[in-house]
């Protein structure tokens, strides 16, 4: 297959030069510049989908210090063709990126954000000896690159740097801030009553944001992207002309995120068509404003996969790259109950909630409302409806890679809050053949969980072994044993003994008996205990189990 994937590339001049698959989006920038007047132009999007590229090839296309015409060549900017002329490497760009600025406290996280000071002011060494430059400005500029400023020099360093573009270039500037917030998502997470981590990042970013963007006479325009639009009176007091587009806005929403027909030409440009269903299912279902967008990221590390091998299973490339806590946090609350809602988006529903898309991360668990508008806006959730407006919207989880991580998410809640004395009486009555009280306590187990799937029998299978895993025995699920495939092995290799449990799922409470019985007819038909005790078990006890929703029924053989 002749087509050049990259995964993971940000920079839009060595993606071009790489001569990889490029999902042109340019026209973001006549459409931001040519119909807007915004002198600060806010987007926030999930992770993984595109903003920092899209920064990437803004800085190329107005960077003054560059020439790449010939980068932008064949793509939809450059039919606009006298808004090129006017605007394509003419003015001074200052671009810099706050994604790595996080750390476990609030010392670390700031010296991260100096040496991320110090790598710009590096990029722009050349132009601290121009004559132009203010000998104070040049001054400062060094203490900034060699991490020596005071804080205060910290805070205004962006403004600082401004001042010597337009001296040196006699130009205005813009601004590109990429990825704004994480040094405040972080900062919340690590906060303490004592250490005021939160308070303190906020003071520096709040400064630093400031001073740039506000009354700046020296500022041309300003892009910033993140997570979550923080609110304007938290870091935006007093910015003029500011406009914020979130994924519950219909402008600029196409821009962020693969529309259909770019899939369809994508995956025939790579000669995998046939593809396009499993793509849907796996990584489509976000809705922006009134776009329906598939992430970039998954979508790239798939088809790289499937350029090495045509039968390529997809997998799920998001979970790893945001931190999944914020889902675990929500289910653990105890002044609200979400299980309903959460067990009804598992099985394909939609819930209806009020949204936000102007939060405070010190504020972001004051409410339920808060909880799914960070989960709106980190890409958990999505609107389910794209023609809804307003801040009531219909919510659903996008794709069958978002549901796995909630399933995740799930399971380890109930690995971390159910009784251990539970699970350990349970453990003692199956040992035991007490079928009764295996069932009650089962049957109230499953109450205190969330269920997913529809009750499908899957479900039960992976609740089961969730009981039992990492209860100091051996679990196999659904293993070869005997002539068929057991549900749920329960080794005690030191005794030599085992549990078999064989578990079918009722479409009613009153087959449960039924069902019951034929799973005892199953283990007992493909000789499941006879395979354990032909390897050394002197004892195997054998179960069948008939679930309906959240009622379980034991039968022992």
């Amino acid at each position: 297959m002749d087509f050049a994937v990259s995964v993971g590339e940000a920079d839009f001049a060595a993606l071009r030069n790489e001569n990889a698959y490029y999902v042109d989006k340019t026209d973001i920038i006549y459409e931001l510049v040519h119909e807007t007047n915004n002198k600060v132009t806010l987007f926030t999007r999930p992770r993984r989908f595109g903003k920092t590229l899209m920064m990437s090839m803004m800085e190329n296309f107005f960077n003054i210090r560059k020439d790449c015409k010939g980068l932008f060549g064949n793509l939809e900017i450059s039919k606009h063709v006298s808004f090129c002329k006017e605007w394509m490497n003419q003015y001074p760009v200052l671009f810099i990126s706050f994604k790595d600025v996080e750390a476990e406290d609030f010392e670390d996280a700031y010296r991260m954000l100096e040496s991320r000071l110090a790598d710009v002011c590096k990029e722009f060494a050349d132009i601290a000896d121009n004559c132009a430059v203010n000998p104070a400005d040049k001054e400062i500029f060094e203490r900034l690159m060699y991490g020596t400023a005071k804080k205060n020099e910290v805070k205004n360093s962006i403004k600082t740097l401004m001042r010597m573009l337009n001296a040196v270039y006699g130009k205005k500037v813009i601004l590109l801030i990429d990825e704004y917030d994480v040094p405040l998502a972080r900062a919340n997470e690590k906060n303490t009553t004592s250490n005021n981590y939160y308070s303190k990042m906020l003071d520096v970013i709040k400064g630093i944001m400031s001073t740039s963007l506000k009354d700046n006479e020296l500022l041309k325009f300003a892009v910033v992207t993140g997570c979550i639009q923080i609110a304007k009176e938290s870091i935006f007091t007093g910015t003029n002309n500011f406009a914020s587009y979130s994924v519950l806005d219909e402008d600029f929403s196409q821009y962020f995120g693969f529309l259909k027909n770019e899939i369809d030409e994508m995956l025939n440009a790579a000669d995998r068509a046939e593809k396009a269903d499993i793509i849907k299912e796996w990584y489509d279902g976000y809705v922006f404003g009134k776009s329906c967008l598939y992430c970039p990221w998954d979508v790239i590390n798939y088809l790289s996969a499937l350029k090495k091998r045509r039968d390529a299973k997809p997998e799920n490339y998001w979970k790893n790259t945001s931190h999944n806590g914020i889902l675990l946090t929500f289910v653990k609350r105890t002044d609200f109950d979400v299980s309903d809602k959460f067990e009804a988006l598992l099985n394909g529903e939609t819930i209806v909630q009020t949204i936000s898309d102007e939060l405070t991360y010190d504020t972001l668990h004051s409410t339920e409302d808060n909880l799914w508008s960070v989960l709106l806006m980190t890409g958990y959730i999505s609107k389910a409806n794209a023609e809804e407006d307003g801040e009531t919207v219909s919510l659903k989880i996008p794709n069958k890679e978002i549901a796995s991580i909630f399933e995740d998410a799930v399971v380890r809640f109930f690995k971390e809050t159910v009784s251990a004395d539970k699970i350990n009486a349970l453990i003692n009555m199956l040992w035991e053949k007490d079928e009764v009280g295996a069932t009650e306590v089962i049957s109230d187990l499953l109450w205190d969980t969330i269920s997913y799937n529809d009750y499908h029998e899957d479900y039960y299978h992976a609740f089961l072994a969730g009981v039992f895993v990492g209860r100091g025995y051996s679990v196999d699920s659904n293993k070869e044993k005997g002539l068929g495939r057991p549900d749920i092995l329960f080794k005690d290799k030191k005794n030599r003994r085992a549990i078999i449990i064989e578990a079918k799922k009722s479409n009613k409470e009153s087959d449960m008996d039924k069902d019951s019985s034929e799973a005892v007819k199953q283990i007992i038909k493909e000789k499941y205990a006879e395979g354990l005790k032909g390897k050394g078990y002197e004892e195997v006890i054998c179960y069948g189990a008939a679930f309906f929703q959240k009622q379980a029924k034991l039968r022992l053989r």
